[in-house]
């Protein structure tokens, strides 16, 4: 027997994977006649509320950033109103790999236990926590999937999304977040540390190449709007690396630096943060106590420092680039670049 009179599905998605996960879901409440909303949340300035008057059940389905929610995701479900009559679950979609014929699970850190907690404070029932290994697409790390190995990762978590809907729609529970606990709890102070200072790392990998004709796509289709015409494209720390830009642009012309980003990450580990504890060591000469203030910048300003960095270095390489052979010369030192170099994006099914 159908519990629900109106399920409503708010989801992000930069490849599609998510998206895919939220299609999957309605297809099953579409079988069985249930009125079913799909909501991208792109860009969100307000949020679309379901009729209250109805027995709704609400879904939350979105990628996993750095064993996180993305920072969106996060900011719309912090900003979502209680409403009475509702159930929610959550689906995130992490980085599943497969080795010959074996699905490897990804982890999915604070993407389900955080939302979870939230939502419960705001006096909702959690029915169901769905984590989905679908294919991973950190460019940054490694290379798209083979297409055959997209295919049969996307058509395994398919039926494992069916069979979410189908329990969830009657009025089953589902928690299948929960046997990974022990390993997200553990992972915690990674997926900590990504939010307050990775992603915006991550916001300054993205440069472009000569291929660009200016088609304006990115810019358009960018979710946080986080991509700026300047000289040349620009991505600033709204971005969410959620890698939409890059693996959807026609001309194959935005790139993931990779040697000026592990150069900015050796530049600061063997240069400049040993030369400021240095500096902090000989100024703490003059100072009572100059352990408390060496621990103070080691875990409050040291994150701080490198991101301004960070920022630093990733404008003045954009005003160099305009010369041509430091601009070929970032480039070349781009995994991207080269066709192994695979881009990913989710097949529609």
């Amino acid at each position: 027997m159908i519990k629900y009179e109106q399920i409503i599905i708010y989801y992000f998605s930069g490849t599609g994977n998510a998206r895919n996960a939220a299609h999957w879901f309605k297809q099953v409440a579409d079988a069985n006649q249930l009125e079913t909303k799909l909501i991208n949340i792109d860009r969100f300035e307000k949020i679309d509320i379901p009729d209250i008057s109805k027995k709704n059940l609400i879904g939350f389905c979105s990628p996993t950033h750095g064993f996180n929610l993305p920072h969106i995701m996060l900011k719309f479900i912090m900003k979502f109103p209680k409403l009475k009559n509702a159930d929610v679950f959550i689906m995130n979609t992490r980085g599943g790999l497969k080795l010959s014929k074996i699905f490897l699970p990804g982890l999915s850190g604070l993407a389900q236990i955080l939302p979870a907690l939230i939502l419960i404070l705001k006096s909702y029932r959690v029915v169901g926590m769905q984590p989905l290994d679908l294919p991973s697409n950190w460019l940054f790390l490694h290379p798209g999937l083979k297409t055959n190995v997209v295919n049969s990762m996307q058509e395994r978590i398919k039926k494992i999304t069916e069979n979410f809907a189908t329990r969830l729609i009657v009025g089953k529970t589902k928690y299948k977040a929960l046997l990974s606990l022990p390993f997200d709890f553990a992972i915690t102070p990674i997926a900590v540390g990504y939010y307050l200072v990775g992603r915006f790392f991550l916001a300054k990998t993205l440069m472009v190449n000569y291929n660009c004709n200016s088609c304006m796509k990115c810019i358009n289709e960018c979710p946080v709007e986080a991509i700026k015409q300047k000289k040349q494209l620009f991505w600033s720390y709204k971005c969410e690396g959620c890698m939409r830009c890059i693996n959807s642009c026609p001309k194959r012309a935005i790139e993931i630096v990779h040697g000026f980003s592990f150069g900015m990450i050796l530049i600061w580990a063997f240069v400049l943060l040993p030369g400021l504890i240095l500096l902090l060591k000989y100024l703490g000469l003059k100072i009572e106590n100059p352990d408390i203030w060496l621990d103070v910048f080691l875990r409050i300003l040291k994150p701080a420092i490198f991101i301004t960095f960070v920022f630093l270095s990733y404008r003045m390489v954009n005003v160099l680039m305009r010369h041509g052979w430091i601009h070929r010369f970032i480039m070349y030192t781009s995994l991207s670049r080269y066709k192994f170099w695979r881009r990913y994006k989710a097949p529609h099914f």
